[in-house]
């Protein structure tokens, strides 16, 4: 069996080492060279970095037996384009879903990070941005004085940061995961008020993070998860090793 996998988050990796020791030839597409990196080597395994639109992944797409969008739960482009990408070509899709987190009380949740910046604007304090690079730019009206943004150590992070008018001594440079004890100790370093994320489920550290904020009194800001139809990691495997077993 040949199967394509959209990743970049931990479900995608340890999903295309499962299916090569199962003996399928597996492709991993990741956006970046950061992603790659991530990915690692592993026999069975060919990984394709770079940023495709629709019509790139139909040419990565035909031939495959099926595809396999792993991609982060907020990453909606992508999915969108892989959608479309696998209907054009006929080819199965299948969308891994990562697991919801449950909402903790007292959290203020948004459908968007705009929403979120626009409920911050009139309340002072600092504000923890555990959202990465690619949402700076919605909080960069509220001041880049009050904004600690948490990022991944690349360049374009640093960028993003630039633009949005981050202070270079705000800037958390740092790849997670992170502890319960990592997330207390940078609100209280730096006299967070609020903390700012998404729900990126357990692989994503969001109970550490909201843990946190329950412990240190900093308020939590949610951008809730986009809504969308999928199946959970096993669920993906299991119907992968039934593909293989009729071939």
């Amino acid at each position: 069996m040949r199967a394509l996998i959209f990743g970049g988050a931990t479900e995608g990796r340890t999903l295309s080492q499962e299916l090569a020791g199962l003996g399928a030839a597996v492709t991993v597409c990741v956006a970046t060279a950061y992603g790659k990196e991530e990915q690692g080597e592993f026999s069975g395994v060919q990984v394709r970095a770079g940023r495709l639109d629709e019509g790139q992944m139909c040419g990565v797409i035909a031939g495959a037996d099926v595809c396999i969008d792993a991609t982060h739960p907020y990453a909606v482009e992508a999915s969108r384009n892989i959608r479309a990408a696998c209907e054009r070509t006929g080819v199965r899709l299948l969308r891994l879903l990562r697991e919801e987190s449950g909402i903790p009380a007292g959290a203020a949740v948004f459908s968007t990070a705009g929403d979120a910046a626009a409920w911050l604007r009139d309340r002072p304090g600092n504000i923890l941005l555990a959202t990465g690079a690619k949402e700076l730019w919605a909080f960069a009206g509220l001041g880049g004085q009050r904004l600690y943004p948490r990022v991944l150590p690349l360049e374009t992070s640093l960028n993003a940061c630039a633009a949005a008018g981050v202070p270079r001594s705000n800037i958390l440079a740092l790849q997670g995961p992170f502890t319960q004890e990592l997330n207390e100790a940078l609100i209280r370093q730096f006299h967070i008020r609020f903390l700012v994320t998404k729900d990126g489920g357990q692989a994503g550290g969001f109970g550490e993070k909201a843990a946190a904020a329950a412990s240190t009194g900093a308020q939590l800001v949610l951008i809730r998860r986009p809504e969308e139809s999928g199946l959970d990691y096993g669920a993906v495997l299991e119907q992968c090793r039934e593909m293989m077993e009729c071939r």
